[in-house]
């Protein structure tokens, strides 16, 4: 074997070795997060990630409980959401597709906040987004607006700890709907069955955040590198460009920007196509303790595409 193919290869394997560790980490979260959400005496975990996600799944038992008592015609709305709340939420949290989701949205507003505290970016309305809105295709400048005023109510509900239903991925809010038939069981009642007509009838896919930033990216065209850049794009749309890039999820897109995770970042942006220099730029911006993997310089975009594609996180996140 040629030298050069045997230092490629190796370079590859010390890559898949920091991989399947990063993933030994990212398999630990599910059930960690479930303990904590499930511990009564929430005093002794007051991390705002885990206050977080259990505010999003109260927050969506709530709004089908509503809907569910509108269509039964009761006067206190409110009050049966209070009663039976606690315990849908609970169902809900036991769901790991939609605990892996609240989680992700969880850390991507966590990272936000990092990046407007420590560079100035704004959380809602980045260099990048305001420039696409003046930009003179019309369906692009349409779904960069759409994008920032959908990145406004993120703000909003994050700051609040919730998660409309709208917001969810389709097939998220189909396995919630689910989940709260199996909740309902053999009490399911007609009045469940018109609210989760009307909740149905009512989403709308395309209307949410994260198809709309996708929009946006789709929208680039051969632009979207400038995505890659998270000074100018910021959060949001630096993680939907990456995942849209290389053929990852945005939940893992979003895991990728955790600090044990400087591998798969690296590896991500380079399978986006970005140079070995812009991705150490990106990565210590980021994180400026982080060592990004010296084995990425030269590597082709698609031998990193393949690489994360063999170390794919469990659970298709």
């Amino acid at each position: 074997m040629p030298e050069a193919s045997r230092e490629d290869a190796a370079d590859q394997e010390t890559l898949r070795d920091a991989l399947a560790r990063g993933n030994v980490a990212l398999a630990r979260i599910g059930p960690i997060l479930s303990h904590l959400l499930a511990a009564p005496d929430h005093s002794l975990f007051s991390d705002e990630i885990v206050a977080r996600i259990r505010g999003m799944c109260q927050h969506l038992a709530w709004q089908v409980l509503r809907a569910q008592a509108e269509a039964a015609g009761q006067a206190g709305r409110e009050a049966f959401a209070e009663r039976h709340g606690e315990a849908l939420a609970e169902h809900l949290l036991s769901g790991p597709a939609l605990l892996a989701h609240c989680h992700a949205l969880a850390l991507e507003w966590q990272l936000t906040e990092k990046l407007e505290i420590q560079y100035g970016i704004d959380p809602v309305l980045s260099p990048l987004i305001q420039e696409l809105i003046a930009a003179e295709d019309d369906g692009l400048a349409s779904a960069a607006m759409a994008s920032l005023t959908a990145q406004a109510r993120f703000s909003q509900t994050q700051r609040r700890m919730e998660l409309p239903l709208g917001e969810l991925p389709g097939d998220l809010f189909h396995d919630l709907l689910m989940d709260w038939r199996a909740f309902g069981g053999h009490l399911r009642s007609d009045a469940m069955i018109r609210a989760e007509a009307k909740l149905r009838n009512a989403y709308d896919e395309g209307a949410g955040r994260i198809a709309l930033l996708s929009r946006v990216v789709g929208g680039m065209g051969n632009d979207v590198q400038r995505a890659l850049d998270i000074d100018q794009a910021g959060a949001p749309l630096f993680l939907t460009a990456m995942a849209a890039r290389t053929g990852q999820s945005r939940v893992a897109a979003v895991l990728s920007t955790n600090q044990e995770q400087t591998a798969r970042l690296a590896l991500g942006l380079r399978a986006a196509g970005l140079d070995s220099s812009e991705v150490e730029r990106q990565v210590l911006r980021l994180d400026p303790k982080a060592l990004p993997p010296r084995e990425i310089a030269g590597m082709p975009p698609e031998d990193a595409r393949r690489l994360l594609a063999e170390a794919a996180i469990a659970g298709g996140a």
